[in-house]
């Protein structure tokens, strides 16, 4: 008999899957409907890490369960290739960033082939090839063409040292996670999306419009936060004004203007236009600290602080003067950037009244106030400037007598050059390559026009390439309209929680304005969304080099063999779960595909039994339901169970072929090998069919039955519920299962315990 070496049959049938093309997509093969199974593209870091491996594996046996059952699977992927981490590298090793990047990437495709996938490589996308970004630009164009791109200022987080503006997942503990140093809030002139034209759009409605989780979708609802409410003026108090000529007003937003008549002070954020006519040393220093702060930091601080400006205005329903603080709670880009604080009526400004001892007075919730009626959103319009190198080049030529001119689409692509000096430089670098940097004004002629030294953030880039991939070398359009009707919403899309605000909540913006274009007929790109978890480190941490804690997938494939670290992502915890890595428990997986091999030499020709029948049917609509629900981990115990029954019997060709096609999804080198050495067939178990489970064998329950020696637990066996009273079936059933057999090694039975339909105790 040979034994089970996973490196062999592995690189064996990698190659023999590439050269046959097995997983080469064919939207006319299949007998039921598309299926585009999807996972968020990686980032090319250098090499494929556990977090790759949690997020593709699952995946990969879902996308195989659903072609083994009739469907045309799409199963694409490609590289987030952009951004910042590049440009960090570059500037650390000395590379340049597209050099690093593609060799990264040379290196993470042949990783995926060493995972054992059925990615079709052949529709991809790399973000950072002109074939590519020409389509950003593309977009960009038209979002400017529609007034939904737009040049203005914000107050944005900015990295004094690189000289750029940071994304919140970019800053850590308050400082640049680039640089480390502190970053600050600064108005800053930059390019916008505007997002917030579509807030209403993108609301999530209820099921079962929606099979995405509830928490992303109250989520990005929450984040939208639209609320109706009320514009309220509130007449700011000079003594030294005599008529009713130049009157001043703070304006608030209010979503409760019956609560007014208790409004016993108005609070202002730091940034508001009112504070900047306060020259007071005390208002300064404190807007200076607020600049220190994140957006973040500001809504999470529990601890109130503020200062008083010395001015008053006028309740409106009151006719009362009531002090004007500042406070870094209240956000300039909220509402108007100002509230009246009802301290009897709002817990935060409770807070904030106790500390400061503020007059806290009962309202009577009757209050009614001349104002204007608004609807206001917490969702603000999308920043997608960037001050760096790595990127796409904002297609746009800002000409003296022209201003903003858009780059003509037949000029498309503007390329990114190479030879830039991408170290900061206290301005974006792209400003830094005047030949590149200078152009004739495509209106007008004029020489000494300059392109946009800015490129666009990255998200950018990942809020489309979905579309891409199901037509990479379209050349009309950023996606072929009639593939996209074919094989588009996503069926079902694998990610990660952390994009719950950003990344996914942009791509349904941007399908919603190819709606809007007439290039997409539907309203949300993918169907379902399923999110997954994370790994820890063996230590119950992240895991980090610092630590010390980091698995490299590639020295346990090397030990154990791809499909062992396939099945063990699978078993080891919920898809959406978080749990450490064990090396134990990997080792134990290996020895379960170790007794599958080994049960290839037990095959006999044998009449299956209705309990052989009943397990056997029982396992495959237990093993296809739950891959179907992405319940992957108890998929394989079920897997697990099935295998035990059958270690203790005679096992035929019928259940042995059965078994290898239920476990081909997980782990597929092995599955194939079997199927060809000891099913012998000529096709692969990748193309054959699921099993079909038959309803009249899954009427009989089973009862798992402890199986003791010496009163010590050594198996549990599955019996069925019809045989249970028969002890001399179970006993030997538990006598010749491998494990209580080696305990039992031929000594002499004293005397056997049996408690009908629980446990048999064996007493030697």
């Amino acid at each position: 008999m040979t034994r089970y070496f996973p490196k062999e049959i592995e690189e064996k049938w990698q190659k023999e899957w590439q050269e046959q093309g097995i997983y080469k997509f064919d939207l006319e093969k299949g007998s039921k409907g598309k299926y585009y199974n999807l996972v968020e593209l990686p980032y090319p870091s250098g090499d494929l890490h556990l977090g790759h491996w949690f997020a593709f594996v699952p995946a990969d046996a879902h996308a195989r369960y659903k072609r083994m059952s009739g469907y045309r699977v799409f199963f694409p992927n490609g590289f987030d290739a952009f951004g910042l981490p590049a440009e960090n590298a570059a500037i650390k090793r000395g590379i340049h960033p597209k050099d690093w990047t593609m060799k990264n990437i040379e290196t993470m495709t042949g990783q995926f082939a060493t995972m054992g996938t059925m990615i079709d490589w052949d529709y991809s996308a790399i973000t950072c090839l002109p074939e590519y970004y020409t389509w950003n630009q593309w977009i960009f164009l038209k979002m400017f063409e529609k007034g939904i791109a737009y040049r203005g200022k914000a107050l944005s987080n900015w990295c004094p040292v690189d000289q750029t503006v940071l994304a919140n997942e970019h800053i850590e503990g308050g400082r640049c996670w680039r640089c480390g140093s502190e970053v600050v809030q600064k108005e800053v002139e930059q390019w916008f999306l505007k997002i917030t034209d579509y807030a209403d759009e993108l609301i999530w409605s209820q099921p079962p419009q929606a099979q995405w989780p509830r928490q992303v979708r109250e989520g990005q609802n929450n984040w939208i936060g639209r609320s109706e409410g009320m514009l309220l003026n509130f007449e700011i108090v000079e003594k030294a004004r005599k008529d009713n000529k130049n009157k001043e007003y703070i304006q608030v937003f209010t979503t409760r203007p019956d609560t007014t008549d208790g409004a016993t002070f108005l609070v202002v954020a730091p940034e508001h236009k009112f504070v900047a006519k306060i020259l007071a040393k005390e208002i300064s220093e404190y807007v200076r600290k607020a600049q220190r702060k994140t957006e973040m930091e500001r809504k999470e601080d529990r601890v109130k602080s503020g200062v008083f400006t010395g001015k008053y205005v006028i309740n409106p329903v009151t006719g009362k003067e009531i002090p004007v603080w500042v406070s870094d709670y209240v956000l300039a880009g909220y509402g108007t950037g100002a509230i009246m604080a009802v301290p009897y009526a709002d817990e935060r400004d409770r807070e904030f009244a106790e500390k400061f001892k503020l007059p806290i007075i009962k309202t009577s919730f009757k209050a009614k106030p001349k104002g204007e009626k608004k609807i206001n959103y917490h969702l603000r319009d999308w920043s997608i400037s960037r001050q760096r190198y790595w990127g796409t080049p904002v297609p746009i030529v800002h000409c003296r007598r022209c201003g903003l001119v858009p780059v003509p689409f037949k000029d498309l692509p503007v390329e990114l050059p190479y030879n830039v000096d991408y170290t900061p430089k206290g301005k974006p670098p792209l400003a830094t390559d005047e030949e590149w940097l200078k152009v004739k004004c495509p209106r007008c002629g004029t020489e000494g026009a300059k392109r946009d030294a800015e490129t666009l953030d990255t998200f950018f880039d990942s809020a489309w390439y979905f579309y891409r991939y199901v037509s990479p070398h379209f050349g009309d359009l950023p996606f072929d309209k009639s593939k996209v009707s074919e094989l588009m919403p996503v069926d079902v899309y694998f990610g990660g929680s952390e994009h719950t605000l950003g990344h996914t909540l942009y791509a349904r913006f941007f399908t919603k304005f190819f709606k809007n274009l007439g290039l997409v007929k539907f309203d949300e790109f993918a169907k379902k969304r399923v999110q997954h978890g994370v790994i820890l480190g063996p230590d119950g941490n992240r895991m980090s080099k610092s630590r010390g804690n980091v698995v490299n997938p590639d020295d346990v494939v090397r030990e154990y063999g791809a499909d062992t670290v396939r099945l063990y992502l699978c078993f080891m915890m919920p898809y959406e779960a978080t749990s450490p890595w064990s090396s134990g428990a990997i080792s134990g997986i290996y020895r379960f595909l170790k007794r599958v091999w080994d049960l290839g030499e037990k095959i006999e020709k044998v009449d299956l039994t209705v309990s052989d029948l009943t397990m056997m049917h029982k396992t495959i609509k237990k093993v296809g339901d739950d891959l179907n629900t992405f319940q992957f981990n108890t998929a394989v115990a079920a897997l697990m169970t099935w295998l035990n029954y059958l270690s203790v019997k005679k096992v035929s060709k019928e259940e042995y072929e059965t078994y290898l096609r239920l476990l081909a999804p997980f782990a597929p080198h092995i599955a194939e090998e079997l199927y060809h050495s000891k099913v012998l067939s000529a096709n692969s178990v990748h193309l054959e069919n699921w099993p079909q489970y038959q309803d009249k064998y899954l009427v009989e329950e089973m009862l798992q039955i402890v199986v003791q020696v010496n009163g010590k637990l050594r198996d549990t066996i599955g019996i069925q519920n019809s045989e249970v009273k028969n002890q001399n079936y179970v006993q030997d059933r538990a006598v010749n299962s491998e494990r209580v057999a080696k305990y039992l090694n031929g000594q002499n039975i004293r005397k056997v315990i049996y408690v009908e339909g629980k446990l048999i105790n064996f007493v030697v």
